[in-house]
């Protein structure tokens, strides 16, 4: 069994879709917040866009673009939204020299940068890239969320493809701190596999103090947790929807 050892996304691009799905139902989500918050809304920007798949999803209505730091993961979101503008950059330090209606930063891509000041960064690109009466859309795993994940003893398991194996275990590292130890096992033939791994680390946050640095930047903030009616202590995944 050969063995590829990276970290970061680059080694896990060419299985994401196969095993995370076409994010279909996080896309739908995502547009009614647009709809809701900014219907006049044509042209999107989405932060961390990874293989493009919310991008996809949002085309046919919306003008897209895209930042995301894998380049593999930006070569398989080329073939999906041909049309878009793809561009390779940190999304704590990104200038485009442009503005958008929507800047988006969803399935909790922010959570994978460990300094808060380096959501304070990302904030200040989202706000820089707005029109005025923009709306900046952003959701994180909660505390609660992570906490859990790295109490749980049992690995996720999926088999996809032709017999290959994913598996990925959350270990808890101190401070906050959580990584997705992931191992891909890829079928290659027989009785071959070949094996890919890498951790993907993530922290998050006091809601407290995630508002008050937006409330620094934008005008009014939304905080959405769509298993109840108001964010608590038990929420697992928020949504905030931000106007410029």
């Amino acid at each position: 069994m050969g063995r590829v050892d990276v970290t970061g996304y680059d080694v896990y691009a060419p299985f994401y879709d196969a095993t995370q799905g076409d994010r279909a139902q996080h896309a739908a989500f995502v547009r009614s917040l647009i709809e809701r918050h900014h219907p006049e809304a044509k042209a999107v920007l989405e932060l961390a866009c990874g293989t493009g798949s919310i991008l996809k999803q949002l085309e046919p209505r919306y003008a897209v673009a895209g930042v995301d730091l894998s380049e593999r993961m930006l070569e398989l979101a080329a073939e999906k939204v041909p049309h878009a503008r793809l561009v390779r950059a940190d999304m704590t330090a990104v200038q485009l020299g442009e503005q958008f209606d929507v800047v988006l930063c969803v399935y909790d891509s922010i959570n994978h940068l460990l300094r808060f000041a380096e959501w304070q960064a990302v904030f200040d690109r989202a706000r820089e890239h707005l029109h005025e009466r923009g709306i900046f859309v952003f959701d994180i795993n909660t505390q609660h969320k992570l906490a859990s994940f790295a109490a749980t003893e049992r690995p996720w398991i999926q088999w996809f493809g032709d017999g290959s194996l994913v598996v990925a275990d959350v270990v808890g590292h101190g401070k906050g701190v959580v990584a997705w130890e992931i191992h891909v096992f890829e079928h290659v033939g027989g009785p071959d596999y070949r094996l890919y791994s890498e951790n993907i680390p993530e922290i998050s946050f006091p809601l407290e103090r995630i508002k008050a640095a937006l409330g620094k930047r934008f005008s009014h903030v939304s905080v959405v947790d769509t298993q109840r009616s108001r964010p608590s202590p038990h929420s697992e995944r928020l949504h905030f929807v931000c106007r410029a």
